[in-house]
């Protein structure tokens, strides 16, 4: 059974640093691109970033660029988001996913191309 499990968010003030944590189980984690996707109240859900399966490459969004870092811990099958400089605009449930890739490394920035995704984790970003 595939499980995605987030942790680390919580409430924190504008300009502050959150660290976001997924750990995966059941899935050969080395073999999916990881990433990270946020829903704010009465928003669709968008794209944060991507990483490949070795962790050599990532993508961003514009709006997280310069701010977040994604990066993965393959001999502990975590993906990790490390939030610097939040603004309240960031406030959201964050969830991580899993896409498996046999061939190559295409960082997705939409949803429907992951596999499995986790419960989520909110994070609010006080004014």
């Amino acid at each position: 059974q595939v499980q995605l499990v987030e942790s680390g968010g919580g409430l924190v003030q504008a300009g502050g640093s959150l660290r976001l944590s997924c750990a995966t189980s059941g899935l050969t984690f080395s073999t999916y691109v990881m990433g990270w996707f946020r829903q704010a109240p009465g928003k669709e859900r968008e794209f944060v970033a991507a990483i490949s399966r070795s962790g050599g490459g990532t993508y961003y969004d514009d709006s997280v660029k310069g701010r977040f870092t994604i990066s993965r811990d393959n001999a502990k099958n975590t993906v990790y988001l490390q939030m610097n400089s939040l603004k309240p605009e960031d406030t959201a449930v964050y969830y991580c996913a899993a896409d498996r890739q046999y061939f190559s490394d295409h960082l997705s920035s939409i949803g429907r191309d992951y596999d499995y995704w986790g419960q989520g984790t909110q994070v609010t970003v006080s004014s």
